[in-house]
């Protein structure tokens, strides 16, 4: 009876201890890049607004930001030669302020963090140390990527490999039937098996193969015309050695991202918006290894 009653005590400890550690656990660090080299979408702040909320109303993690500096207004065509040359200093000068801002990537950086999220990146990014990022991922962390995360990078075959696809072409933006691939997974378990979007840009890829990802969101139909049956990816993660990746290609319209009810000329509902940001988040939850 005295045995029962000492191993009942010492895991009763062990209970106690274990609910002290999570609740005294520290958040985790990302750290969320939204600069680009190509195509900016004008829905970048949105994106940024919505991980700093994500964070502080979850607690489970905090942000820091590599932000685009500011760029030089390109002269018209009557300008002048001062004002041409002036236009090309100032461009000089973005370029050095746009790659030392990119040196918050830089290996040494990154070990003060446990995931980074590329917000709609796009272009080729004068980071520091591409393969240091891979092996900083492959070594236990996590990588986000949003939207025009696949729209980067095209010259890297590494970057490409990691993040599972390469994004191709897009249309006309249209509306969509999503299905859901994997309901248990914490980037898609608060959505229905079949979720619509009333409008979105819809991306298609290349380099991408369905044996090497876990993928969460489909179509199956193509998202042009003709609509074709087919696999057509939108959202998927994977492991990465011992990091994991979470990619999701919705989020290019605000009214998706921001569930804000008085937004001018919203066509997708506010219903929309908070799954948007219950798949985001389940999908930093998982690739962080906070959700299973």
């Amino acid at each position: 009876m005295r045995k029962l009653f000492l191993l009942a005590l010492v895991a009763l400890i062990g209970l106690v201890t274990s609910c002290q550690t999570m609740t005294h656990s520290k958040p985790k660090k990302l750290l969320v890049v939204s600069v680009t080299t190509g195509f900016r979408h004008t829905s970048i702040p949105t994106l940024e607004k919505m991980l700093t909320e994500l964070g502080m109303e979850s607690g489970e993690f905090t942000v820091d930001f590599v932000q685009q500096p500011p760029e030089p207004s390109r002269p018209g065509r009557g300008a002048t030669d001062e004002q041409r040359s002036t236009f090309s200093d100032a461009q000089s000068k973005f370029r050095i302020a746009l790659t030392n801002e990119l040196q918050k990537l830089a290996p040494t950086n990154l070990q003060h963090y446990d995931g980074v999220v590329f917000a709609s990146t796009t272009g080729e990014l004068p980071i520091p140390d591409p393969q240091g990022l891979l092996d900083w991922i492959k070594a236990g962390h996590a990588f986000i990527g949003i939207h025009a995360a696949s729209d980067t990078f095209h010259r890297w075959p590494g970057y490409i490999e990691m993040l599972g696809a390469e994004f191709d072409h897009h249309g006309a933006q249209l509306s969509i039937d999503c299905l859901n691939q994997d309901p248990q997974h914490p980037a898609t378990a608060g959505l229905p098996n079949v979720w619509p979007l009333t409008q979105e840009e819809v991306y298609q890829f290349k380099n991408y193969d369905p044996a090497k990802v876990h993928d969460l969101l489909i179509l199956d139909k193509r998202p042009q015309t003709p609509r074709t049956p087919g696999h057509y990816p939108v959202s998927w993660c994977k492991d990465y050695s011992n990091g994991r990746v979470f990619y999701t290609s919705i989020g290019h319209r605000e009214d998706i991202i921001d569930p804000d009810p008085n937004m001018p000329n919203r066509v997708n509902s506010v219903d929309i918006s908070k799954a948007y940001r219950a798949h985001v988040l389940g999908g930093i939850e998982w690739a962080l290894g906070l959700k299973k």
